[in-house]
């Protein structure tokens, strides 16, 4: 048994445009002066764009902010802090703003030493910023096995715009939510949600999203 939904799920996918600020930093001060005071894209940029990178490797996921407090201004407990925040659990690039601002704010309370600390010249944090342009892929799918044959054959940049650019662009339903409201597959759904994509590849990702589908496409041909 295979229901097909009217409403179809549009699988897309995005191009960015990254581009310079005009802002840098060169102490932790102006870093977070920097931070309070750009655009979200640009926080959305240094703490996701190393993701779309990451296709078949898995290190422990960094953002910008870790890499330079870590390697530049040698600040390796800050660095750790600003790494473990757990970006899944926010549902706004301004919670991830905020949550940023709030660890480098302690860590200056904790150490105002800390802040004495100047780069050299060409090692400053340059803040970027994105712009995405969104566009339909000629993929589409109905039911679960149209589902699955989409998820085998989009590109990573598709998965990686359906997990991660939905999250702050909520203009376009996410996979879960084309799941619970038009296939009524909320249990599949919920699953979905479960995954953890901040710790896996893409790869790993799609293949994690087929076998949830496969496994469910089982179950019902099996009623």
């Amino acid at each position: 048994m295979n229901n097909k939904s009217e409403a179809m799920f549009q699988f897309y996918s995005s191009q960015n445009l990254i581009f310079l600020t005009g802002r840098k930093a060169k102490n932790l001060d102006e870093l977070l002066t920097g931070i309070k005071e750009v655009e979200e894209m640009s926080i959305y940029y240094h703490s996701h764009h190393y993701l779309e990178q990451r296709e078949f490797l898995s290190p422990e996921p960094p953002n910008d902010f870790f890499y330079w407090i870590t390697n530049d201004l040698q600040n390796k407990m800050l660095g750790e802090m600003v790494a473990s925040i757990d970006l899944r659990q926010m549902n706004s690039l301004k919670e991830i703003q905020s949550k940023i601002i709030e660890v480098i704010e302690k860590s200056l309370m904790q150490n105002i030493e800390a802040n004495l600390t100047n780069v050299s010249t060409g090692e400053e944090f340059l803040f970027m910023s994105v712009r995405s342009f969104v566009y339909p892929t000629k993929y589409t799918a109905s039911d679960l096995s149209e589902f699955r044959y989409c998820l085998r054959t989009v590109p990573l940049n598709s998965i990686y715009f359906h997990f991660f650019g939905t999250r702050f662009n909520k203009s376009l339903p996410s996979m879960s939510d084309w799941l619970s409201t038009s296939l009524n597959e909320a249990e599949l759904a919920q699953k979905f949600e479960k995954i953890d994509p901040y710790t896996i590849t893409l790869e790993n990702l799609r293949e994690a999203l087929i076998r949830l589908v496969e496994k469910r496409i089982v179950e019902k041909n099996n009623v």
